[in-house]
């Protein structure tokens, strides 16, 4: 990891909202990316109200080091390898670990999360259920 990482000061003001990995959410880039030289990325991720499925309600790992979520507002269920089920509801963190396999259940029109990920070009890739799924994918 370098360590020439720069200042940054991301005003809530000048917030900017983007398509992102989810077409039910809009992503704000905190500007963390940048300023470590894609080390980390940091985005606060909000839900658009809508319910549409996507790829990310089926079982899936992210290939990166480091995952920190914390729930702003609202609430999601979630299912991990080996964890079960989980609701996350706001103030909740949690520290994803490397490699595990999960999906999202749902999720509240009101759901947004700070997530925290290094390195910050992390893949996603879609994978078959772990043998200890308790609910079937849908």
């Amino acid at each position: 990891m370098s360590r020439d990482w720069k200042f940054t000061h991301n005003h809530a003001s000048d917030a900017i909202w983007t398509p992102g990995l989810r077409e039910i959410f809009e992503y704000r880039d905190l500007g963390i990316k940048e300023s470590t030289n894609g080390d980390y990325i940091a985005h606060i991720v909000s839900s658009k109200g809508e319910s549409n499925s996507d790829e990310v309600q089926k079982w899936h790992v992210h290939h990166c080091d480091f995952q920190f979520v914390m729930v702003l507002s609202g609430w999601a269920e979630f299912e991990y390898e080996g964890e079960g089920v989980h609701r996350l509801e706001k103030g909740d963190v949690i520290n994803q670990r490397p490699g595990i396999k999960h999906r999202e259940i749902g999720c509240s029109a009101d759901f947004q999360v700070l997530e925290i990920v290094a390195p910050a070009d992390f893949k996603t890739e879609v994978v078959d259920a772990p043998d200890d799924a308790v609910q079937a994918a849908e």
